[in-house]
Formats: structure tokens, C-alpha cells, sequence
């Protein structure tokens, strides 16, 4: 068998409040390249970690990780919607692994996801249904959030049940960097945002959930503008964060206080423990380089936008 991990940024604002034509050419060429190594590897299995923005996953059940039985991608801002191929038989056996390797992960047999999971699967194997896919959510926005050690053992666990396959296995993890959209919270929200928090929020009606995109574009703007609008991006840890990817340091962000987190780069910055848990996933096969790393601040996208290959040395 062999494993190969991509990890990116997505953002629901792509296409709708876009920088400029030659930073889009950029991260069209750096996403085109990413789609062809992956097609030479041309792998019989994805696992892509993701987190969710309140479009499948509520107060009404809020796991720290769920592991996707079969999985329908809604197409929340354009995002492409449709059911994701999930092998039953091995998602069933991967769940069983994860538990008896000491990591409590949820199932689900109705997983609804949105863009998070829906954008590397268009971007980087062409649709939702291009290859087998095992969905497994890493909640990065609903307090109480796992710790980025519980993230790491996730991936672990996962990565040593992959061992176990005799295919080629694509590790993904979509999310992050430094960022601070406008994700209501349980705390401050309202009465009808508390409702949807905790549940309604899954069949939202058309116009509902356009004024939601709205408000987000909106903001995108406003960020592009006045930058003070929202938690400022930051840079500086966000290529920290590569580094300790690149070295195989990712073990240090064990330490590393959720609430510092999101002082320091923002409060959905915690989508980043999808990263830790695809790299945790792929060390398990031993030492391995990391290629390709491409970062930029992309205020339109209200984001730290990155994007990262690897694979282990013993497959150069």
C-alpha cells in the first residue's frame, strides 16, 4: 500500500468576493498542480478531515469527531451538493478502530456536510463522487472544542487502520489557516440564533439561508476594506504552523491552549486540527517530506489560505 496527504485552505467565498485576477491565477496553478500529483498517485481511498460552519452539526448533538457512514453534501455558497461515495463496509471497520484505539468518534449514517468537506473534493479530484471517500468531521467552532492532542491522536488512530488496507490512501485536511469569519456563538446569539444553533438550522428555508451567504460576503467586503472589521489575520503563526508541519513538530501544538488559539489568530483558526489529524494520519508510516507549501493572506476570503503536500521518504 502507499499514502500521499494534501492539505488546503477553503474558503465559501471563492467566486463571490474573489482577489485579484493574478493572485487567483496563482492558486489556480498551485491547486492544478496539486490535482495532478494526486492523479498520478491516482488513489483507491480518501479520508478527508473537515470541519462544518452550523450547516450538519448542532448543539443538538455535537460531537468532537464523527466519522461518516454515508454522507450528502448540501452546496451551501455554490459548493457542489450531492450524495459523497462512502464505502459503508470500511468506514463501519474504521470507526471500530478508532474506539479501540482509545479516541471516542461518533457515526453517522445521515452526515450532512458543506463546503469544508465539498471544496477539496471538486478542487482536487474533480466532484464529490470521483473516488471513495471516508468523511470524518473535526468540530472547530462549537465550545467546547478538542484539544489539538485529541485531534493528533485521531489522526493516529486513523493512520494505523489505514496500515491495515492494501490500497493507496490520500490523506486530506481542509481548513484553516489564521481567520475569524462571522460564526454566530451559543453565548452572545439571540433566541432565534440559539434555535438554529441547536438544531433548526439544518433545513433552513431558501431565503434564510441566502441572507446568511449574505451577511458573510458582506463582511468579506467590509474586511477588505477596514481590516480592524474582524480578528486580523496573522502570518506569523500561520507559517509557524507550516513549519511544525514540515518538521514533523506538530506533537508541540499539544500545549497549546485552545482559548490562546483564538486570541492569537482567530476563533476558527481551530480548523487547523484537520491538518494535524491528516499529518498525524500519515506519520504513522514513518518519516516523510513535506512539497508544494504555497501560503498567502487573502482578505477577501477573510482567510490565511495554505496548501501543503507529503508523503513518506520511503516512497521517493
Amino acid at each position: 500500500m502507499s499514502v500521499y496527504l494534501h492539505c488546503l485552505s477553503h474558503s465559501p467565498l471563492v467566486g463571490l468576493v474573489d482577489p485579484t485576477p493574478e493572485v487567483l491565477a496563482e492558486i489556480d496553478a498551485t491547486f492544478s498542480a496539486a490535482r495532478e500529483r494526486i492523479a498520478r498517485f491516482d488513489p483507491e481511498l480518501v479520508f478527508l478531515f473537515a470541519p462544518d460552519h452550523y450547516n450538519g452539526f448542532f448543539y443538538d448533538v455535537m460531537p468532537s469527531f464523527c466519522i461518516g457512514m454515508a454522507a450528502e453534501a448540501l452546496g451551501d455558497f455554490g459548493s457542489a451538493a450531492g450524495a459523497l461515495d462512502v464505502p459503508l463496509e470500511l468506514a463501519q471497520d474504521c470507526a471500530s478502530a478508532v474506539l479501540q484505539a482509545g479516541v471516542d468518534a461518533a457515526v453517522s449514517y445521515r452526515m450532512q456536510v458543506d463546503h469544508g468537506f465539498a471544496q477539496p473534493l471538486e478542487l482536487l479530484l474533480g466532484g464529490l463522487d470521483q473516488c471513495p471517500v471516508i468523511p470524518v468531521f473535526i468540530n472547530a467552532v462549537a465550545k467546547p472544542l478538542p484539544s489539538f492532542q485529541r485531534a493528533r491522536l485521531l489522526g493516529e488512530a486513523i493512520g494505523q487502520y489505514t496500515k491495515s488496507l492494501n490500497k493507496r490512501v490520500l490523506f486530506i485536511g481542509s481548513g484553516g489557516l489564521s481567520h475569524q469569519p462571522p460564526v454566530p456563538e451559543l453565548a452572545t446569539a439571540n433566541a432565534q440564533i440559539a434555535d438554529r444553533l441547536m438544531g433548526s438550522g439544518r433545513s433552513l428555508a431558501a431565503p434564510e439561508r441566502e441572507a446568511r451567504q449574505q451577511r458573510v460576503i458582506l463582511a468579506a467586503r467590509r474586511f477588505v476594506e477596514d481590516q480592524a472589521s474582524l480578528h486580523p489575520l496573522n502570518p506569523e503563526w500561520d507559517q509557524r504552523f507550516l513549519t511544525l508541519l514540515a518538521e514533523d513538530r506538530f506533537v508541540e501544538l499539544d500545549y497549546l491552549d485552545n482559548e490562546q488559539l483564538s486570541e492569537t489568530a482567530g476563533k476558527s483558526t481551530h480548523e487547523v486540527k484537520t491538518w494535524v489529524a491528516a499529518f498525524a494520519a500519515l506519520s504513522m508510516f514513518g518519516p516523510y517530506q513535506t512539497t508544494d507549501a504555497y501560503y498567502r493572506e487573502i482578505p477577501e476570503w477573510i482567510a490565511g489560505f495554505g496548501s501543503i503536500s507529503a508523503q513518506p521518504y520511503s516512497a521517493i
